[in-house]
């Protein structure tokens, strides 16, 4: 209901900047996201060198990630964390192995960090990126990082760099922040 009491109606439409159609509010535009609280993404390398996109939206507007984000209904976890890489990286990728599974209980998530690699050099900033940047480990902005995980990720990837069946990382022990 809104603040008149009246039913709030929905209609299914693709609201502007988005692919696919959503829930949104006929009166006042709130968009009704069905999402599994679910992000996916993958640590991307190219030879040495990783994919970073400087975010181009709310929360952490010019800071780094890598491609990650919400899990869209009907998907799987890799399809997602493809699917990511594309839209905020125009980057094509491979999976490799599951690299982590981060689970924030604080805000209801999990996250599932893919490594990857790049199919073929290019990419380009997608609508969610102001820029990409292929970088070297010792390039890598660590203090612009945009959330613990991309930080934690980074060097989880390091920590098995060249190894295959190898158990996912969590949270690490010594993060003190919130969860």
């Amino acid at each position: 209901m809104n603040e008149m009491g009246r039913e709030k109606s929905f209609s299914q439409k693709i609201p502007e900047g988005d692919d696919r159609p959503r829930r949104v509010c006929d009166s006042c535009g709130f968009i009704d996201y069905e999402n599994p609280r679910i992000i996916v993404g993958a640590v991307c390398t190219l030879d040495d060198r990783f994919l970073l996109c400087r975010r181009a939206i709310p929360p952490r507007r010019g800071y780094w990630t890598m491609p990650a984000g919400y899990l869209e209904m009907g998907e799987t976890t890799e399809q997602g964390a493809i699917r990511e890489s594309w839209e905020e990286a125009r980057a094509k990728i491979v999976l490799d192995d599951l690299l982590a599974l981060y689970n924030v209980p604080r805000i209801g998530q999990v996250h599932m960090i893919y490594r990857a690699r790049l199919t073929e050099p290019g990419h380009a900033p997608g609508p969610e990126s102001l820029e990409t940047a292929l970088l070297r480990w010792d390039d890598i902005p660590w203090n612009d990082l945009a959330y613990p995980n991309v930080g934690w990720a980074l060097r989880h990837w390091k920590v098995v760099e060249g190894k295959a069946g190898f158990t996912p990382f969590g949270v690490p022990a010594d993060y003190t922040g919130p969860l």
